[in-house]
């Protein structure tokens, strides 16, 4: 679905009206839409007024990511939430490792930022398992899957998860759960250094 047919349908609004509002026929949205025609770029700050939503989305085929970012922006508008406080939260991969992440006064808004977060790690391990060339990877993807889905509560899957992530160098040594978990990387590292 283009960007802009699914932002006329959450704010509510008719292609006649924002035809009016933006001097233009009502043919010419339809074409939009239709991807018949390119949305005018003289028109995109209009759009961008009228609804509050970064141009880059109005013209783009949207991901359940970009929709879930869409409709944050239009709950922000709605609900105007206030910045609570702000939480310190660690992300792999990212050039700063501890970011700072807002929590809002508002459930609704904190909640599709946690969904913002699902749908980021979907997208990372749906272009992961399309990266996989060769069935042994694709192995270890189901493996790792069904630890998830029968043993992610077990505390022995998380020690050796953070172990693995340490030993790897995927997360830093400063990252830590405590003693015992040190002392448990201690004794994994032993047994993955004399099989390596």
């Amino acid at each position: 679905m283009i960007g802009l047919e699914y932002i006329l349908d959450l704010f509510g609004m008719q292609h006649i009206e924002l035809a009016e509002r933006l001097g233009i026929k009502k043919q010419n949205i339809n074409l939009w839409i239709k991807r018949k025609q390119n949305i005018s770029k003289k028109h995109l700050p209009t759009l961008e007024s009228i609804f509050g939503i970064d141009a880059k989305y109005f013209s783009k085929e949207l991901t359940d990511l970009d929709k879930l970012e869409i409709q944050k922006e239009k709950l922000k508008q709605d609900l105007h939430p206030v910045i609570m406080k702000h939480e310190e939260q660690f992300l792999i991969g990212e050039e700063d490792d501890l970011v700072e992440v807002p929590v809002y006064d508002k459930e609704e808004i904190n909640q599709i930022e946690r969904d913002i977060e699902k749908a980021k790690l979907i997208e990372k391990f749906r272009n992961m398992v399309n990266r996989a060339k060769h069935q042994s990877h694709l192995d270890t993807f189901k493996l790792v899957l069904e630890l998830l889905d029968k043993a992610q509560h077990e505390p022995t899957f998380h020690k050796t998860i953070e172990g693995l992530a340490h030993y790897l160098e995927v997360l830093p040594d400063w990252v830590t759960t405590g003693p015992e978990q040190d002392e448990f990387e201690n004794e994994l590292f032993e047994v993955l250094d004399d099989h390596n």
